[in-house]
């Protein structure tokens, strides 16, 4: 399994970054390159289209509302890669926090530095984008 990671510290409380990302359906409201989601299987599934008009399904694998994290997997994407599973967590760290996304994967038919790299890249670009609603 090959992994990836990135992390960012946001000028807001971790309740606060907790309320705009935690929720399942949210990422329409902090990543712009995710435009559109759509929740079915009571909540646990979600039907994501990119702003290039791909689509993306996940399952909800584990939701801890007090931890501040949740857990998915891909069950459809365009991405070289299976056994998808990812976190994004939310801590406090001083007056603000840290926001941590991070999975783990199996590449398919490219090398675990390309697809390290392509992962590291959208967790980096999406917590750099969830970071730029939070003015300091």
């Amino acid at each position: 399994m090959a992994t990836a990671s990135a992390f960012i510290d946001i000028p807001a409380s971790a309740d606060q970054v907790w309320q705009l990302i935690g929720g399942f359906n949210s990422l329409p409201d902090w990543l712009p390159f995710i435009p559109q989601s759509e929740l079915s299987d009571g909540g646990r599934v979600r039907s994501l289209q990119t702003a290039d008009g791909a689509v993306v399904v996940e399952r909800l694998q584990a939701f801890d509302d007090a931890a501040k994290t949740y857990s998915y997997s891909i069950l459809q994407a365009p991405f070289p890669a299976t056994d998808y599973l990812a976190t994004i967590r939310v801590e406090a760290q001083g007056q603000g926090a840290r926001v941590t996304w991070s999975g783990q994967f199996a590449p398919v038919g490219v090398s675990d530095e390309e697809v390290v790299a392509l992962f590291t890249g959208i967790y980096q670009g999406g917590l750099e984008a969830l970071r730029a609603n939070y003015p300091a």
